[in-house]
Parts: C-alpha cells; sequence; structure tokens
C-alpha cells in the first residue's frame, strides 16, 4: 500500500511539478507589519525571515493588518492589501459596529494585483494570524448581502461575490484555533507590545500604528506612547464583539469556528508549541527549561487554571499544557459544537498528502515568541530557523494545479 502511494505520488510530481506559489505571511496580535518597528522583524526579530526565505528562492509577502482589530476586518485589510484597492468592511458590519466603511486611510496598491484562482497563494499565520487566514477563506467563499432580507449584494468585490480556490494552503503557527485561556489577560495587560516595544528599541516614536481608523482612532501628533497605549485599552471596541479579544475568547473561537468550513481545495498544517511539561504528582503544568523569564509566569497561569465557555462548562486538564499564550490542545485544529472538530491527521513526510484536513506537526520545547525568531536562546533560534526553511520547502513542494 506505501508502495502505491508513493508511486501516486512520483506520477503527480511529475504531472504537475512543484508549485511556486508566494508566502504570504499574517502576524498574530499586537503584531506589525515591515515598516513599523524600525529593524525589528514580527518574522524573525533581528534576523528577518523574509529576507531569509527570499534567500532561499521563496517569494514570500507581508501583510500588516490591525493588531487588536477583529479577524473579520484584519481579513478584509490582507485581502485589499494583496489585490489593491480601497478597504470596504461591509454596510451590513459598519452599521452594526458604528465604524466607518471605507476609511481613506487604508487605500493599497496591491502587494499581489494578480491574485486570482490561476495565481493562488500559500498563507502562513502565527497565532490570531491563523484565524484571520481562514476567515479570509471564509468571506471568499461567500456572497453577501447589505440588506437584511438578502436581496442586494454588497458593492465591495470581496463581500459582493465568491471567489473559490484563491488559497492553495493555510499554516496556522501556534494558533488559537479554539480560543485561550489566557485571553483576558492579554487583552488587559497586551504582553506582546510590553515583550518587544524595548527591544526594538521604538517607545515614543510613530513607528507602531494600531490601525483603527474605521473606529475613528488615531495617534495624536506627538501624543506620548504611554497616553496612546492608554487611549486604546480604554476604547469602546473593547466592549463590543469586533475586537480580537472576543475572537481569541473560548467562546468567540468557538463562535467563529460554526461558520468557517474546511475547504476541500486547500491543504491545512498546524504548528503546536509548547514549552511546559506536567508537574510531578500534579495534573499541571510548568515550564521547561530554557523557557524565557518574560514567557514563564504566564506558562505557570495557563498551566494551572480553567477557563470557561459562555455556557458555564469549563476546560479538562488536557489545556494546561502551553507555549506562554496558547494552550497547546487548541492548536491542533478547530472544533465547534455544529460541526464538530475539523479532520486531523500527524503529519508524517512519507504520506500523500491531501486537501481538506489539518496535517499538525508539534514542535516541543518552543514558546509563542520562539517559533518565530523571538526570546529565543541559541537553540530554539536554530530549530525556528530550520521549521521555516523546512516548511516552505514543503509548501513549494505540494503539486501545482
Amino acid at each position: 500500500m506505501r508502495f502505491l502511494l508513493y508511486l501516486i505520488l512520483i506520477i503527480l510530481n511529475f504531472l504537475f511539478g512543484i508549485n511556486n506559489y508566494p508566502i504570504v505571511l499574517v502576524h498574530g496580535f499586537m503584531g506589525w507589519g515591515e515598516n513599523e518597528m524600525g529593524g525589528y522583524s514580527y518574522w524573525g526579530g533581528k534576523n528577518n525571515y523574509v529576507k531569509m526565505l527570499e534567500d532561499k528562492g521563496h517569494k514570500v509577502l507581508e501583510v500588516s493588518v490591525g493588531p487588536v482589530s477583529s479577524n473579520y476586518e484584519r481579513a478584509i485589510e490582507m485581502y485589499y492589501q494583496l489585490k489593491g484597492g480601497q478597504v470596504d468592511y461591509g454596510k451590513i458590519h459598519s452599521q452594526k459596529y458604528k465604524i466607518i466603511q471605507k476609511p481613506s486611510e487604508k487605500n493599497y496598491q496591491g502587494l499581489y494585483p494578480e491574485w486570482s484562482q490561476d495565481n493562488p497563494i500559500h498563507i502562513i499565520g502565527h497565532s490570531m494570524g491563523g484565524q484571520t487566514a481562514r476567515m479570509l477563506d471564509y468571506l471568499l467563499s461567500q456572497e453577501f448581502f447589505e440588506d437584511k432580507d438578502g436581496l442586494i449584494k454588497e458593492k465591495s468585490e470581496l463581500l459582493g461575490s465568491s471567489s473559490k480556490e484563491y488559497i492553495y494552503s493555510i499554516t496556522a503557527i501556534s494558533t488559537p484555533h479554539n480560543g485561550t485561556t489566557l485571553s483576558e489577560i492579554i487583552t488587559k495587560t497586551i504582553p506582546f507590545i510590553q515583550y518587544f516595544i524595548g527591544i526594538a528599541g521604538v517607545v515614543g516614536t510613530d513607528f507602531y500604528n494600531f490601525d483603527l481608523e474605521q473606529w475613528g482612532f488615531k495617534r495624536n501628533l506627538k501624543e506620548s506612547w504611554s497616553s496612546y497605549l492608554y487611549r486604546m485599552r480604554n476604547h469602546i471596541s473593547w466592549k463590543t464583539k469586533n475586537i480580537a479579544s472576543w475572537d481569541l475568547s473560548l467562546s468567540g473561537a468557538e463562535e467563529l469556528n460554526s461558520l468557517f468550513q474546511i475547504s476541500s481545495d486547500i491543504y491545512y498544517f498546524s504548528i503546536i508549541t509548547s514549552t511546559t511539561m506536567k508537574k510531578e504528582k500534579s495534573d499541571f503544568h510548568i515550564p521547561v527549561k530554557g523557557t524565557s523569564i518574560i514567557t514563564r509566569t504566564r506558562s505557570k497561569i495557563i498551566g494551572s487554571r480553567n477557563g470557561y465557555w459562555s455556557d458555564g462548562n469549563k476546560t479538562t486538564s488536557e489545556w494546561y499544557e502551553n507555549d506562554g499564550v496558547v494552550n497547546s490542545i487548541s492548536m491542533k485544529a478547530p472544533i465547534s459544537k455544529s460541526n464538530g472538530s475539523d479532520a486531523t491527521s500527524k503529519y508524517d513526510p512519507k504520506d500523500l498528502l491531501i486537501t481538506g484536513q489539518w496535517y499538525w506537526i508539534r514542535i516541543p520545547r518552543m514558546d509563542h515568541w520562539n517559533i518565530i525568531g523571538h526570546l529565543a536562546n541559541k537553540e530554539r533560534k536554530e530549530i525556528s530557523k530550520s521549521f521555516f526553511i523546512s516548511h516552505l520547502n514543503r509548501l513549494s513542494d505540494l503539486p501545482s494545479r
């Protein structure tokens, strides 16, 4: 049987060849674009992974979407940054949340205007970026209407029509498919910026932007970083479901999963990270050796406390293992009450890969930031680099359409 699979794979590769579709990177909660943090890249830190991967022959595109926005708005921004044009959040959504439907500041030239069914993309999303990738697939596959009776289609190119096979693969790295029990702490303390603003050395500069122009929220001229951060944290948007904090919660993620359907024409990969181990004579988890000081505290919190869904049900001890931000079990594949669990399989390089299911890859002793090149010791940095290089080769080896 295995020989037959090998033979089929060889034939497919001979007939279709490898693909050269571009890789699109989408950052997670509190992330940033290539020009926002000086020379400190979201993807690799001082060791810019985009350049590293381009030097290996890959075409890599990096988008910069709202760092605290909902996945719906992030996915729409991602679409227009790739295709080009004026962002349009849709009439119904904009009226519901009282936002600016077409903020003038969000009009893009297009990183990949030829994007189409014939020119698909690979998407790699870190953390919340994995949710954003799935949201984009959902928006591409559906038609949306601007009236409640479903008679008048939305005017935007994205929302008013369906576009199939634009996405060839989705890779979700350390993604809270089913939410994280740290969501409340994340939104209250905003640790990502606290971690990296100092490292980047840009406190008080104009580099970082929360990209909330749709809410009419902008940084004032000569406003200090602390004031800007304070105003953002107390903004009215946090009291709605149209914000990252909801999508990252257990109930918010479950709500998203009830909307999304796995696509039969997309290859899916889940990268599971973990920096904890089970405590002796206990179900709790504690950080392993090599976990950074900044990550250790939060990994202990996740490793010893339960989370709750809106119906009052709480997580089990399986949720204690984590990477310092996300519960490892949540990274495997999306689950919802209405759809159940998406199909999954442990990745085996000897297997013939098929579309329409998640292939999961576990990377132990790797925390939420190490995997993208931050806060890592020498060993973890090398593992991170090796993963990105090998995974992009893996994506390129998939047969072209």
